[in-house]
């Protein structure tokens, strides 16, 4: 994701400073990626990075539209006979990247692979639910359940897994074959991946013939690399200073649309203060957002109003959103009893956050925020790994400085991994051991219900009864940014934040 102000001082030098060249074939894009891929196996890898690149590489049975629902992939349609057995038809003629026909058999190895452990990866507790995988001929897929489970759909959906040829074992990542419209040439961890135009690709070829993703951490080192034109393409990798500054450079072009990434304050509920939904109340209308969106990320952000994306197809349209008013937020904080003493002050809150500027710069504004209801809020940042370890067993009383950038856009049950009360540490993520029966009951039947319509409903009422619990505060959702030379056109930015736009890209004009 872009990050937050570099300062006036830190924009200046990188405008004049010259780096490090990266030399590119002119008739390859070169595109910059923050980190190397942790595994090009789709089965396996979680990270940002993995899931994008093998979304090139791998098909999955079924896609996603722009609301998130899901469509035809691999499987050109499906059925389900019982809220138990799905059955999925493929389409005719697909081939993997090597020529080998991809089947049925192939769709049932990948499964199979996870459900019985053949290979270690977090995913395979992802398809606990599904107690077998049939292939009755080439071309038909029957899963069966445990139970009415409707997240399947998503879960055989593109980023979460891909279709890996029969036989595919542990050290598949490292030479993968798959049937996306990419497939792998070279792969060197920290430096480079490298892929070209699959010739076997079912669908629409790819325009451009071949990307280099060049691994570049440093941010200011990205913006040098773009401005000497020795690299094409970067998505939200930069400052939202350097996204301003590159604006101005008549060599390249700033693209952004709205994006899915979301970020939050959490609260722990435990905590005998943060536990009064009075409190809660009064710390979302205190804190006001505006002045966060405009001076820190540059107005590259918009408020939220739900861990769901206003992209997708289950988010509350009507969802609460809070009101800046400090005179509501006193009238809360005296209506719960906490009144402010000589100093002004009623309580002391301790909030959690990583070292990065911009985080600082959040809390330094949300002190100043609070301080004006009577609440003082004390500071405390770290290095990710301490703050993200304390935050995972619950030692905190606020936080903030995590963002979810890929579970909110798939299937509403992210809500069960954030909210259930069965889901706190370690088990999963209710960091602030939220509990609310109803809430459970709600995620419990979204989970089991397959008419859409009806599971809709059930996802819009359980965002109002969370918006009225605050077990989360909102903040907003991170624009997908794009900045590329103006040698590349046709760049649709998709609300997912994946690669995709990368298959329709096209050189306008010779380097």
């Amino acid at each position: 994701m872009f990050k937050a102000l570099a300062g006036p001082v830190l924009v200046a030098v990188w405008l004049s400073l010259a780096g490090c060249s990266i030399h590119s074939d002119p008739q390859t894009l070169v595109m910059i990626i923050e980190s190397s891929p942790a595994s090009l196996d789709p089965r396996v890898g979680t990270d940002a990075q993995s899931e994008r690149i093998n979304s090139l590489l791998f098909d999955a049975l079924l896609h996603r539209d722009e609301h998130f629902n899901v469509i035809p992939g691999l499987a050109e349609r499906w059925e389900t006979p019982d809220p138990e057995t799905y059955v999925f038809h493929l389409r005719g003629g697909i081939r993997f990247s090597d020529g080998a026909p991809l089947t049925a058999r192939d769709v049932k190895w990948t499964f199979d692979s996870l459900i019985e452990k053949r290979i270690r990866s977090p995913k395979a507790a992802t398809y606990q639910l599904v107690t077998g995988v049939d292939a009755p001929d080439p071309s038909t897929v029957v899963f069966h359940l445990a139970e009415p489970w409707a997240t399947l759909l998503f879960n055989v959906s593109e980023g979460p897994i891909g279709i890996v040829p029969y036989g595919s074992a542990t050290d598949f990542s490292q030479r993968p074959v798959g049937s996306g419209p990419y497939r792998l040439v070279r792969n060197v961890s920290d430096t480079e991946v490298i892929v070209e135009r699959n010739p076997y690709y079912w669908g629409a070829p790819p325009k451009i013939e071949r990307i280099r993703f060049a691994v570049v951490p440093d941010t200011t080192t990205r913006a040098l690399e773009l401005r000497k034109g020795s690299a094409d393409l970067l998505m939200n990798a930069l400052t939202a200073d350097m996204v301003e500054a590159l604006k101005r450079d008549p060599r390249l072009e700033v693209q952004t649309g709205p994006g899915t990434t979301y970020t939050y304050i959490g609260l722990n509920l435990r905590d005998p203060i943060l536990g009064n939904m009075r409190v809660r109340e009064a710390l979302a209308a205190a804190i006001d957002r505006a002045p966060m969106i405009h001076y820190i990320w540059r107005d590259l952000v918009v408020p939220a109003s739900s861990v769901l994306p206003p992209q997708h197809w289950a988010f509350d349209e009507a969802a609460t959103a809070y009101t800046y008013s400090p005179a509501l937020a006193r009238r809360l904080l005296d209506q719960a009893g906490y009144l402010r003493g000589r100093d002004g002050i009623r309580f002391h809150l301790s909030l959690k956050t990583t070292a990065e500027e911009w985080n600082r710069l959040l809390a330094a504004i949300l002190q100043q925020q609070l301080k004006d209801v009577g609440i003082a809020l004390d500071i405390r940042t770290s290095e990710f790994a301490t703050f993200y370890a304390d935050v995972q067993k619950g030692a905190f009383q606020l936080f903030t400085g995590l963002r979810w950038t890929g579970g909110n856009n798939q299937d509403p049950d992210i809500f069960e991994y954030v909210f259930h009360s069965s889901s706190t540490p370690p088990r999963r993520a209710n960091r602030g051991f939220y509990s609310n029966p109803v809430v459970d009951q709600l995620i419990d039947r979204g989970r089991r219900e397959t008419d859409p319509k009806k599971r809709r409903d059930i996802y819009v009422l359980l965002q109002e009864v969370l918006n009225r619990d605050l077990p989360y505060i909102h903040l907003w959702y991170f624009d997908t940014v794009i900045v590329h030379s103006r040698r590349v056109s046709h760049i649709s930015i998709t609300s997912m934040g994946n690669y995709d736009f990368l298959s329709t890209a096209e050189f306008s004009h010779a380097r």
